[in-house]
């Protein structure tokens, strides 16, 4: 009876063990790739209900409209820096690396995807511009305070 009792305690105790091993490693799998969207504000000052900021260092999607005379290429690459802002008027400073969207401009809203490597910088792999004038990610749209509705037909 002894030697039965020690192999249900082995049993149980090494299916307790993978379990915890396998929820740990799919929970660091989650957390790392994990894209949460903040706006400029949130990031300088954190969310409004619990206060978190991003870390640096973190990947994350930010939102916002281009800010009018930030925009600053380098003509000998496609270095390209610009800040965008939110209804606050807090800013983000993004650097992008490669070619923008052909509606990419100054004043527009836009969703950038990357890495933040300053309290207030964010050096992005994507940057996505809205389509058409009636068009603003939902995300943004929310984060500017406006209420864009369908073009009625």
């Amino acid at each position: 009876m002894n030697l039965r009792r020690k192999k249900r305690l082995i049993l149980a105790s090494t299916l307790i063990l993978g379990v915890a091993a396998i929820t740990s490693l799919l929970l660091y799998a989650l957390n790392t790739n994990l894209n949460l969207f903040y706006t400029p504000s949130e990031v300088v000052q954190g969310k409004k209900n619990t206060g978190i900021k991003p870390q640096i260092g973190q990947r994350i999607r930010i939102g916002g409209m281009v800010s009018e005379g930030s925009l600053q290429r380098d003509p000998e690459s496609l270095h390209i820096q610009f800040a965008v802002h939110d209804a606050t008027g807090l800013e983000i400073i993004v650097t992008y690396d490669n070619l923008l969207p052909d509606l990419f401009r100054e004043g527009q809203g836009i969703v950038a995807q990357g890495i933040l490597i300053g309290p207030n910088q964010l050096e992005a792999t994507e940057v996505l511009a809205k389509h058409d004038e009636n068009y603003m990610p939902p995300e943004v749209a929310e984060a500017m305070g406006k209420n864009h509705q369908k073009p009625q037909q």
